[in-house]
């Protein structure tokens, strides 16, 4: 049945109430789809071909409700049609049309249509399937059947394209975004497609993506920066410093384009459309216990990865760098740059100074590390002889003869002269003796007293005497005890001063 054929039986039958009549019996219709619920425009449907009648194609939607579909979508480029009674297709819902549910297969890919089945499609918002024949000023020439149509450059995918892109020969589905001058003028556009595409990818991307979530990507570029990933309707940047733990490493040494990778999801910002990814948090961090494998003063080799005005940065393993200060380039001459003794690229034998774990700091020397000789401190209460340093307020800095500097401080001086006659009783340079009266080995710093000297002397002078005597008793046995010998030695003392 035609649409002539239709619009013959309506005028028929009552004119305008009867059309408005069939179009409203029509339209229940719609409630008892294949479905149970009203078809909408675009809503695609498979059904069997009941009959094929004039120029309509007749398909059972189910509850006793019919649909068609022009015969002219069937009809191969001899006028052969390809469809019979019997046939399943598949067909999208347009419109009811005089009475009629009006459905096509054009997104099936048939390739004879009329300018009506575009109106069609067009009005409903149908996609159609087009075949890129060639590039045009500004833009491409599209067949849509035996129909002429254009598309921009900007409307052939998401960014725009040119022929290079392998667009000339291929059949590709289009919405029409214009359809003007009785068909003369009819804009297709690809990317509308491919934009609705994407949103619906990245809806459903929301309800799966989380932060820590890992997920499988195709790198789409390499960047200097890093590398922008495909997670399936939706870009991910994985940055360069989440490549790898080794950061020497390029993007281009560690990625290609096309190849598959596993990523962490680290950051989501889908106001932005923004989502961040890390490749290193998939390994093991290598700082972990990295004092254990460097400590302090072990002798290792590493390769020089850059130079910097402080220092020479040196890669011991995968992910690990070290400092060599310019302090420590060296070996006691004064360095102005780190090229002046190393280079890019080059291995050396450098000594680990101190390793960081938590700061994630390895400091690295090129010598050795010599720790200087504690010196031999003196023991308390042994009499030492040096030269006055320096006279503050609160005492005398005394040089010893050893090398090492004690004070002595205000109360230990002794005499009565004021504060202010010091600096001529001991001027800097001058001797001095003093006792010392404290020792800290973890400073090497020592307390001396010259006023102790005195008892000091007496002390030590009578202790001799004291040995002396007792070997003098031991050897003649005159006297029974020490005590005897220093009764003695008293009363032999002040019989001296009594004749004196």
């Amino acid at each position: 049945m035609s649409d002539k054929d239709v619009e013959n039986r309506a005028a028929d039958s009552g004119g305008e109430e009867t059309i408005k009549a069939e179009e409203e019996s029509f339209a229940s219709m719609l409630d008892k789809s294949t479905m149970g619920k009203r078809l909408q425009p675009g809503q695609k449907v498979r059904a069997r071909v009941v009959s094929v009648s004039g120029d309509l194609v007749f398909i059972d939607l189910g509850v006793k409700s019919e649909g068609v579909v022009d015969l002219s979508e069937f009809l191969d480029e001899h006028g052969v049609s390809r469809v019979r009674e019997g046939d399943e297709i598949e067909a999208s819902f347009v419109s009811v049309q005089d009475g009629l549910m009006k459905l096509t297969t054009l997104v099936g890919g048939y390739s004879a249509l009329s300018l009506n089945t575009i109106r069609d499609a067009y009005e409903a918002g149908v996609p159609v399937n087009g075949e890129v024949k060639r590039e045009i000023k500004g833009g491409f020439d599209i067949a849509v059947g035996g129909v002429r149509c254009f598309c921009p450059f900007s409307q052939i995918d998401l960014k725009g394209g040119r022929e290079d892109g392998g667009y000339v020969g291929k059949t590709l589905p289009f919405k029409i975004l214009e359809y003007e001058q009785g068909g003369k003028r009819i804009v297709l556009s690809r990317r509308v497609l491919l934009e609705q595409e994407r949103q619906a990818k990245v809806e459903n991307l929301k309800q799966t993506l989380s932060v820590g979530t890992v997920v499988s990507a195709e790198v789409r570029s390499v960047r200097n920066f890093g590398a922008f990933v495909d997670l399936g309707g939706m870009d991910g940047l994985i940055p360069a410093s989440e490549l790898s733990w080794d950061r020497s490493a390029a993007a281009s040494d560690i990625l290609s384009v096309g190849q598959l990778v596993k990523a962490k999801i680290i950051s989501l910002d889908w106001d932005h459309s923004r989502l961040t990814l890390s490749m290193k948090s998939m390994e093991p961090d290598p700082w972990i216990s990295v004092a254990q494998k460097y400590p302090s003063d072990s002798k290792v080799t590493g390769t020089v990865v850059r130079l910097v005005q402080f220092g020479a940065f040196v890669r011991l393993e995968p992910g690990i760098e070290g400092l060599i200060h310019i302090s420590n380039l060296g070996a006691g001459r004064k360095i102005n740059h780190p090229k002046e003794v190393v280079q890019v690229g080059q291995t050396v034998e450098v000594y680990v100074l101190s390793a960081d774990e938590q700061n994630r700091k390895i400091s690295l020397s090129m010598n050795q590390k010599i720790e200087p000789l504690k010196p031999n401190l003196p023991a308390v209460g042994e009499i030492l002889e040096g030269t006055v340093e320096k006279i503050m307020p609160y005492g005398i800095f005394l040089k010893t003869e050893s090398g090492i500097t004690g004070l002595v401080p205000t109360a230990e001086i002794g005499g009565s002269e004021p504060a202010t006659d010091r600096k001529r009783t001991f001027p800097v340079g001058s001797k001095m003796k003093a006792v010392v009266i404290n020792v800290d080995s973890s400073d090497n710093k020592i307390r001396l007293s010259h006023k102790a000297i005195g008892e000091k002397v007496a002390e030590d002078e009578f202790n001799e005497y004291k040995e002396s005597l007792k070997n003098s008793a031991l050897s003649t046995g005159s006297i029974s005890n020490l005590g005897d010998i220093l009764k003695a030695k008293l009363a032999e003392k002040e019989g001296v001063s009594d004749s004196q």
